[in-house]
């Protein structure tokens, strides 16, 4: 069962506006205006208006409106967190830890996610869990790594609260609950999380804490299909290829483990080879078709 890794801040932010232009500019960006948006921050941004430096940091990140820059993101980002800012100090922390637009670092990531966690952000503390989690800038402390998933999870984040419900299911840090386990997970499927709604599915799958459920497994596998997940993908793909737990159907086998394929996972290649070889040519066709659709509404 894979972590999630450590993410960024993607969304812009601001908090007691320093005059009317740095609403005007954040509002210009959340609406997409990005010349607007560069024309009112980039001012601000250079007499050290630390709100107005994070998000010029998050266009120079993105290349929106100016040249994608990694060099120029963490320029700003950097000036934004010296003067305290929890959210560039996370995507500072991001950029050490990535090696983007700097040489990788992760004992400077760290340094910047614990100055962002100070300050209660939870995002900081979830990328803190991680780097605790797997050991990197740190001893690993499976029970450090769990004190920071928490408060984290506590504050809502829903990747902090996939995790902690990952360590309630293999007992890692903390004695072995699945009902806590999946306590934390509908937190965070609740919020839409695949990777909670997959492992919600898993649970139901193989009976764990729960009366072991084909039919609810299969319904939370598709939800998390339906955006992205590629484990929950192949697990349908695979129904569909079987027969198991839904009608038999070749063409929504191959759609889903091609979307899973797509997406690097190697064991739905077989998968769907093995589908392929069972498939008359009007089911290759529609097959074919599926995958189109599924294409076209991504």
């Amino acid at each position: 069962m894979k972590r999630l890794s450590v993410v960024m801040v993607f969304l812009t932010w601001f908090a007691a506006p320093a005059g009317a232009d740095l609403e005007t500019g954040v509002a210009a960006y959340n609406r997409g205006d990005y010349a607007t948006a560069l024309k009112e921050l980039n001012p601000l941004a250079e007499i050290g208006t630390a709100p107005a430096q994070f998000n010029l940091g998050v266009m120079y990140n993105f290349g929106e409106w100016v040249p994608q820059d990694d060099k120029g993101a963490f320029r700003w980002y950097r000036l934004a967190a010296q003067q305290r800012n929890a959210l560039a100090q996370v995507n500072l922390g991001f950029m050490y830890d990535t090696g983007r637009g700097v040489p990788q670092d992760d004992k400077e990531a760290l340094r910047w996610y614990r100055l962002a966690a100070e300050q209660l952000n939870a995002l900081a503390r979830f990328n803190l869990g991680v780097m605790y989690d797997t050991g990197r800038g740190v001893p690993q402390d499976h029970k450090e790594a769990l004190r920071w998933y928490r408060l984290a999870a506590q504050q809502g984040n829903a990747l902090a609260q996939v995790n902690l419900g990952r360590k309630y299911v293999i007992g890692q840090g903390v004695p072995q609950d699945y009902d806590e386990a999946l306590r934390w997970y509908h937190l965070s499927a609740a919020q839409g999380n695949s990777f909670a709604q997959s492992d919600i599915g898993d649970m139901y799958f193989f009976g764990q804490g729960v009366p072991q459920d084909d039919k609810e497994a299969l319904r939370w596998y598709r939800l998390a299909a339906e955006q992205g997940h590629p484990h929950a993908q192949f697990i349908l793909g695979s129904r569909y290829a079987s027969g198991d737990g839904v009608p038999q159907h070749y063409g929504q086998a191959d759609m889903w483990l091609s979307v899973a394929v797509a997406q690097g996972l190697k064991k739905a290649s077989d998968a769907r080879d093995l589908a392929a070889g069972q498939m008359s040519q009007s089911q290759l066709e529609e097959a074919q078709r599926l995958s189109r659709e599924r294409k076209s509404k991504k």
